[in-house]
């Protein structure tokens, strides 16, 4: 039965049966979204009172979705100082890279061209663009995640794409803790819109081996920057 604290919505289970989805997992969802979107840094720390406000739940309930959060390693909890976003380490982003490219460079390749994330992806890029010239870099990240978020889409698993927007967030606070998003932004834009092109012209396995290319290449931007900032 549908949870009692509040609305619910559905998933599909490993049986293929439409689960109801909780009050909290839905809150959770919504704050993930808030650090892919770069609402939140890395570091911040989370008032409850002002959380139950903004998102009209309970205390009760926001300690459910905070040990959600903490659980995949998006927050974290410290006795008497209460819960943060979590700073992503060194290792977070060579592990996440990783993974992106075994994720991703699989979709890509196996996909067929006019599988419907493929507008998805087109959408992004198109507002990737918009923000760009508007030199608006935050939401150029924003886009960015989400063109990425429709790559892992192609492989039509729930968990991948799951997976995927966990390492997202983690991804974007690493980005959030850089100085110059248009430095790390701006290449891939236009890389993005590339990826599209070869993809609908029915080139996968091109657009797979450029999209590895550009995740080493993103990789070493990234961590070079943030050795910089370490050092």
């Amino acid at each position: 039965m549908p949870s009692s604290t509040g609305p619910a919505v559905s998933s599909r289970a490993a049986s293929g049966r439409v689960q109801p989805v909780g009050l909290a997992d839905s809150v959770a969802a919504t704050m993930r979204q808030k650090l892919i979107d770069a609402e939140w840094r890395a570091g911040q720390r989370l008032s409850e009172s002002a959380l139950t406000e903004q998102l009209d739940i309970s205390r009760n309930t926001l300690r459910e979705v905070f040990r959600i959060l903490i659980t995949k390693g998006l927050l974290r909890h410290e006795p008497n100082r209460g819960v943060s976003v979590v700073v992503p380490t060194i290792a977070d982003i060579i592990d996440i890279y990783r993974v992106r490219r075994i994720i991703e460079c699989q979709a890509l390749e196996k996909s067929w061209p006019m599988h419907p994330a493929h507008k998805r992806m087109r959408e992004a890029v198109e507002s990737a663009v918009a923000a760009r010239d508007a030199g608006d870099w935050r939401h150029v990240g924003s886009a960015n995640m989400r063109f990425h978020a429709a790559i892992v889409a192609l492989s039509d698993s729930q968990r991948l794409s799951a997976l995927f927007e966990d390492m997202a967030a983690v991804l974007r606070l690493a980005f959030g803790l850089l100085d110059d998003p248009e430095y790390l932004h701006a290449p891939f834009v236009e890389y993005n819109a590339r990826l599209v092109q070869l993809f609908v012209e029915g080139q996968a396995s091109l657009a797979a081996r450029e999209l590895e290319a550009y995740l080493v290449q993103s990789e070493r931007m990234v961590l070079a920057v943030y050795a910089h900032e370490a050092a």
